[in-house]
Protein backbone atom coordinates (compact mmCIF):
# COMPACT_ATOMS: atom_id res chain seq x y z
CA UNK A 1 0.00 0.00 0.00
CA UNK A 2 0.95 3.40 -0.18
CA UNK A 3 2.56 5.47 2.51
CA UNK A 4 -0.01 7.57 3.52
CA UNK A 5 1.07 11.23 5.27
CA UNK A 6 -1.18 12.76 7.25
CA UNK A 7 -1.16 16.31 6.69
CA UNK A 8 -0.28 18.95 4.14
CA UNK A 9 3.06 17.60 3.96
CA UNK A 10 5.91 20.61 4.90
CA UNK A 11 8.88 20.63 2.15
CA UNK A 12 10.74 21.40 5.08
CA UNK A 13 10.79 18.02 7.31
CA UNK A 14 12.67 15.14 5.57
CA UNK A 15 10.85 12.17 3.52
CA UNK A 16 7.77 14.83 3.38
CA UNK A 17 5.02 14.71 0.97
CA UNK A 18 2.42 15.84 -0.50
CA UNK A 19 -0.20 13.20 -0.48
CA UNK A 20 -4.41 12.71 -0.92
CA UNK A 21 -4.50 12.40 2.90
CA UNK A 22 -6.27 15.74 4.17
CA UNK A 23 -5.36 16.82 7.66
CA UNK A 24 -4.87 20.20 9.65
CA UNK A 25 -2.09 22.44 8.09
CA UNK A 26 1.38 22.19 8.85
CA UNK A 27 4.05 25.05 9.60
CA UNK A 28 4.73 27.35 6.85
CA UNK A 29 6.41 25.56 3.96
CA UNK A 30 10.29 25.91 3.79
CA UNK A 31 11.22 28.50 0.54
CA UNK A 32 12.94 26.42 -2.33
CA UNK A 33 16.10 26.80 -2.05
CA UNK A 34 15.59 23.92 1.51
CA UNK A 35 17.86 21.73 -0.24
CA UNK A 36 18.13 19.60 2.38
CA UNK A 37 14.25 18.67 1.71
CA UNK A 38 13.63 15.17 0.31
CA UNK A 39 9.82 14.69 -0.42
CA UNK A 40 8.44 11.12 -0.63
CA UNK A 41 6.93 9.34 -3.82
CA UNK A 42 4.28 7.16 -2.24
CA UNK A 43 5.48 3.54 -2.75
CA UNK A 44 3.82 0.78 -3.52
CA UNK A 45 4.45 -2.93 -4.02
CA UNK A 46 4.68 -3.46 -7.79
CA UNK A 47 2.38 -6.02 -7.74
CA UNK A 48 -0.50 -4.32 -6.12
CA UNK A 49 -1.69 -0.91 -6.85
CA UNK A 50 -2.69 2.12 -4.78
CA UNK A 51 -6.31 1.55 -3.92
CA UNK A 52 -7.24 4.92 -6.34
CA UNK A 53 -5.69 3.30 -9.29
CA UNK A 54 -7.52 -0.44 -9.35
CA UNK A 55 -10.62 0.84 -10.67
CA UNK A 56 -9.40 3.83 -12.76
CA UNK A 57 -6.53 2.09 -14.61
CA UNK A 58 -8.83 0.47 -17.14
CA UNK A 59 -10.65 3.66 -17.82
CA UNK A 60 -8.57 6.39 -17.57
CA UNK A 61 -8.01 8.50 -20.68
CA UNK A 62 -4.54 8.76 -22.14
CA UNK A 63 -3.22 12.19 -21.66
CA UNK A 64 -2.31 12.90 -25.12
CA UNK A 65 -0.74 15.93 -26.18
CA UNK A 66 -2.70 17.99 -24.30
CA UNK A 67 -1.52 17.11 -21.31
CA UNK A 68 1.75 17.59 -22.33
CA UNK A 69 3.63 20.69 -21.80
CA UNK A 70 6.38 21.59 -24.93
CA UNK A 71 9.44 20.63 -23.30
CA UNK A 72 12.75 22.06 -22.88
CA UNK A 73 14.58 19.07 -24.57
CA UNK A 74 12.77 19.38 -27.91
CA UNK A 75 13.26 23.05 -27.71
CA UNK A 76 15.73 23.89 -30.78
CA UNK A 77 17.69 25.66 -28.05
CA UNK A 78 18.46 23.22 -25.73
CA UNK A 79 20.77 20.63 -26.77
CA UNK A 80 20.05 17.43 -25.79
CA UNK A 81 22.03 15.63 -22.81
CA UNK A 82 24.50 12.55 -23.89
CA UNK A 83 22.64 9.01 -24.40
CA UNK A 84 23.32 7.39 -21.05
CA UNK A 85 24.10 3.46 -21.86
CA UNK A 86 21.63 1.08 -20.28
CA UNK A 87 23.77 -1.12 -17.46
CA UNK A 88 22.12 -3.20 -14.94
CA UNK A 89 24.10 -4.08 -12.10
CA UNK A 90 21.58 -4.18 -9.87
CA UNK A 91 21.32 -1.09 -7.85
CA UNK A 92 18.07 -0.15 -9.10
CA UNK A 93 15.44 -2.42 -7.71
CA UNK A 94 11.60 -2.88 -9.07
CA UNK A 95 9.28 -2.68 -6.00
CA UNK A 96 12.27 -0.89 -4.02
CA UNK A 97 13.58 1.97 -5.87
CA UNK A 98 10.46 1.81 -9.00
CA UNK A 99 7.09 0.58 -9.54
CA UNK A 100 5.27 -1.10 -12.22
CA UNK A 101 2.58 0.79 -13.69
CA UNK A 102 0.14 -2.32 -14.23
CA UNK A 103 -1.31 -1.54 -16.72
CA UNK A 104 1.23 0.46 -18.43
CA UNK A 105 -0.65 3.58 -19.67
CA UNK A 106 -0.54 5.21 -23.00
CA UNK A 107 1.93 8.13 -23.73
CA UNK A 108 1.52 10.89 -25.77
CA UNK A 109 5.19 10.85 -27.26
CA UNK A 110 4.93 8.03 -29.85
CA UNK A 111 8.30 6.88 -30.66
CA UNK A 112 9.93 8.87 -27.92
CA UNK A 113 10.43 8.25 -23.97
CA UNK A 114 8.39 10.32 -21.92
CA UNK A 115 9.42 11.18 -18.81
CA UNK A 116 6.09 12.94 -16.61
CA UNK A 117 6.58 14.39 -13.68
CA UNK A 118 3.41 14.41 -11.47
CA UNK A 119 3.53 17.92 -9.50
CA UNK A 120 1.15 21.05 -8.23
CA UNK A 121 1.96 24.24 -8.05
CA UNK A 122 0.29 24.32 -4.40
CA UNK A 123 2.52 21.47 -3.47
CA UNK A 124 5.54 22.85 -0.72
CA UNK A 125 7.59 19.29 -1.41
CA UNK A 126 7.13 19.94 -5.25
CA UNK A 127 8.42 23.39 -5.06
CA UNK A 128 11.58 22.25 -2.97
CA UNK A 129 12.16 19.51 -5.95
CA UNK A 130 10.81 21.86 -8.58
CA UNK A 131 14.86 23.00 -9.45
CA UNK A 132 16.00 18.58 -9.43
CA UNK A 133 12.94 18.51 -12.23
CA UNK A 134 14.92 21.13 -14.32
CA UNK A 135 17.96 18.69 -14.10
CA UNK A 136 16.01 16.06 -15.41
CA UNK A 137 14.84 18.35 -17.91
CA UNK A 138 18.40 19.26 -19.30
CA UNK A 139 19.67 15.56 -18.54
CA UNK A 140 17.37 13.98 -20.82
CA UNK A 141 18.96 12.91 -24.35
CA UNK A 142 17.94 12.72 -27.45
CA UNK A 143 14.73 10.56 -28.13
CA UNK A 144 13.07 11.47 -24.49
CA UNK A 145 10.80 14.46 -23.82
CA UNK A 146 9.42 15.90 -20.51
CA UNK A 147 6.04 16.12 -19.75
CA UNK A 148 4.42 17.92 -16.30
CA UNK A 149 0.74 16.18 -15.38
CA UNK A 150 -0.56 18.58 -12.78
CA UNK A 151 -2.49 17.11 -9.38
CA UNK A 152 -5.79 18.18 -7.95
CA UNK A 153 -6.43 15.78 -5.32
CA UNK A 154 -5.82 18.43 -2.47
CA UNK A 155 -8.49 20.52 -2.78
CA UNK A 156 -7.91 21.61 0.79
CA UNK A 157 -5.15 23.29 0.16
CA UNK A 158 -6.52 24.97 -3.63
CA UNK A 159 -4.52 22.16 -5.98
CA UNK A 160 -7.80 22.60 -8.24
CA UNK A 161 -6.72 26.43 -9.37
CA UNK A 162 -3.10 25.56 -9.93
CA UNK A 163 -4.14 22.65 -11.94
CA UNK A 164 -6.64 25.35 -13.92
CA UNK A 165 -4.07 27.56 -14.16
CA UNK A 166 -1.32 25.38 -15.57
CA UNK A 167 -3.14 24.62 -18.73
CA UNK A 168 -4.69 27.53 -19.21
CA UNK A 169 -0.74 28.66 -18.99
CA UNK A 170 -0.18 25.58 -21.35
CA UNK A 171 -3.32 26.58 -23.95
CA UNK A 172 -1.87 30.21 -24.25
CA UNK A 173 2.03 28.90 -24.87
CA UNK A 174 3.01 30.06 -21.34
CA UNK A 175 3.70 26.91 -19.48
CA UNK A 176 7.06 26.33 -20.13
CA UNK A 177 8.52 29.57 -19.14
CA UNK A 178 6.47 30.02 -16.53
CA UNK A 179 7.02 26.91 -14.26
CA UNK A 180 9.62 28.10 -12.33
CA UNK A 181 8.21 31.26 -11.77
CA UNK A 182 4.79 30.15 -10.63
CA UNK A 183 6.39 27.84 -7.89
CA UNK A 184 8.46 30.90 -6.54
CA UNK A 185 5.29 33.37 -6.94
CA UNK A 186 3.29 30.34 -4.21
CA UNK A 187 6.15 29.42 -2.16
CA UNK A 188 8.95 32.49 -2.25
CA UNK A 189 7.31 36.04 -2.92
CA UNK A 190 3.62 34.96 -2.08
CA UNK A 191 1.64 36.95 -4.58
CA UNK A 192 -0.66 33.60 -5.69
CA UNK A 193 -0.10 31.50 -2.13
CA UNK A 194 -2.75 29.61 -0.59
CA UNK A 195 -0.21 29.11 2.62
CA UNK A 196 0.38 32.38 5.01
CA UNK A 197 4.28 32.68 4.48
CA UNK A 198 4.79 34.72 7.27
CA UNK A 199 2.59 33.03 10.05
CA UNK A 200 1.89 29.27 9.67
CA UNK A 201 -0.66 26.56 7.87
CA UNK A 202 -2.82 28.30 5.35
CA UNK A 203 -4.51 31.20 4.67
CA UNK A 204 -7.98 31.33 6.01
CA UNK A 205 -10.07 30.13 2.69
CA UNK A 206 -11.43 33.79 1.27
CA UNK A 207 -7.89 35.01 0.79
CA UNK A 208 -6.61 32.01 -1.61
CA UNK A 209 -5.87 33.13 -4.59
CA UNK A 210 -8.49 32.74 -7.44
CA UNK A 211 -8.01 31.90 -11.20
CA UNK A 212 -8.55 35.61 -11.49
CA UNK A 213 -5.71 36.70 -9.49
CA UNK A 214 -3.34 33.85 -11.31
CA UNK A 215 -4.47 35.69 -14.44
CA UNK A 216 -3.21 38.88 -13.02
CA UNK A 217 0.25 37.25 -12.11
CA UNK A 218 0.42 36.29 -15.72
CA UNK A 219 -0.35 39.36 -16.97
CA UNK A 220 2.32 41.18 -14.48
CA UNK A 221 5.03 38.20 -15.20
CA UNK A 222 4.49 37.11 -19.47
CA UNK A 223 1.99 40.29 -20.62
CA UNK A 224 -0.72 37.59 -20.92
CA UNK A 225 -4.10 39.46 -20.83
CA UNK A 226 -5.97 38.90 -17.83
CA UNK A 227 -9.62 38.52 -19.44
CA UNK A 228 -8.41 35.85 -22.23
CA UNK A 229 -6.35 33.95 -19.33
CA UNK A 230 -9.77 33.56 -17.33
CA UNK A 231 -11.47 32.93 -20.53
CA UNK A 232 -9.25 30.13 -21.13
CA UNK A 233 -9.28 28.91 -18.37
CA UNK A 234 -12.72 28.37 -17.29
CA UNK A 235 -13.22 26.73 -21.25
CA UNK A 236 -14.45 23.42 -21.91
CA UNK A 237 -11.02 22.14 -23.76
CA UNK A 238 -9.19 23.03 -19.98
CA UNK A 239 -12.04 21.39 -18.33
CA UNK A 240 -11.48 18.44 -20.45
CA UNK A 241 -7.37 18.59 -19.89
CA UNK A 242 -8.48 18.69 -15.69
CA UNK A 243 -10.81 15.25 -15.85
CA UNK A 244 -8.13 13.79 -18.23
CA UNK A 245 -5.27 14.83 -15.81
CA UNK A 246 -7.26 13.12 -12.70
CA UNK A 247 -8.07 9.83 -14.20
CA UNK A 248 -4.60 9.80 -15.57
CA UNK A 249 -3.00 10.06 -12.08
CA UNK A 250 -5.05 7.26 -10.75
CA UNK A 251 -4.22 4.84 -13.61
CA UNK A 252 -1.06 5.81 -12.34
CA UNK A 253 -1.00 4.91 -8.74
CA UNK A 254 0.14 7.90 -7.51
CA UNK A 255 -0.91 8.91 -4.09
CA UNK A 256 1.63 11.95 -3.28
CA UNK A 257 3.72 14.23 -5.07
CA UNK A 258 6.05 14.75 -6.80
CA UNK A 259 6.04 11.73 -8.05
CA UNK A 260 7.91 10.74 -11.91
CA UNK A 261 7.06 8.45 -14.28
CA UNK A 262 8.59 6.93 -17.09
CA UNK A 263 7.06 5.93 -20.57
CA UNK A 264 3.75 5.16 -18.87
CA UNK A 265 5.41 1.82 -17.28
CA UNK A 266 7.17 3.38 -13.87
CA UNK A 267 6.39 5.49 -11.23
CA UNK A 268 8.82 6.62 -8.08
CA UNK A 269 10.10 9.42 -6.88
CA UNK A 270 13.12 11.25 -4.17
CA UNK A 271 12.64 8.45 -1.38
CA UNK A 272 12.26 5.60 -3.46
CA UNK A 273 15.26 6.53 -5.35
CA UNK A 274 17.14 7.50 -2.56
CA UNK A 275 17.36 11.80 -2.72
CA UNK A 276 17.21 14.33 -5.13
CA UNK A 277 20.14 13.42 -7.27
CA UNK A 278 19.30 9.36 -7.08
CA UNK A 279 16.05 10.95 -9.00
CA UNK A 280 17.99 12.40 -11.46
CA UNK A 281 20.15 9.07 -11.91
CA UNK A 282 17.11 6.73 -12.18
CA UNK A 283 15.25 8.57 -14.76
CA UNK A 284 18.78 8.21 -16.63
CA UNK A 285 19.07 4.63 -16.21
CA UNK A 286 14.88 4.01 -17.12
CA UNK A 287 15.11 6.46 -20.16
CA UNK A 288 18.10 4.21 -21.36
CA UNK A 289 16.21 0.73 -19.83
CA UNK A 290 13.38 2.22 -22.56
CA UNK A 291 15.68 3.20 -25.37
CA UNK A 292 17.42 -0.01 -24.98
CA UNK A 293 14.11 -2.19 -25.38
CA UNK A 294 15.07 -4.29 -22.10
Amino acid sequence: MFKRLPILCAALLALAACSHDKGEPAATPAPASTAAATSVTPAAPASTPAPASTAAAATATPAGDDNSAPAPAESAATAAAPAVPFVDNGKWVEGKNYFLIDPPQPTSHPGKVEVTEVFSFGCPACNAFHTTADQIHKSLPAGAVMNYLPAAFRPDENWVVYQRAYYAAQALGLAEKSYDAMFDGTFKTGEISTYDLKGSGLKPKEAWPTIEDIAQFYAQKFGADPKEFVAVANSFSVNTKMKRADDLIKAYGIDGTPSMVVNGKYRYGPSTAGGYAQTIELTQWLVAKEQAGK
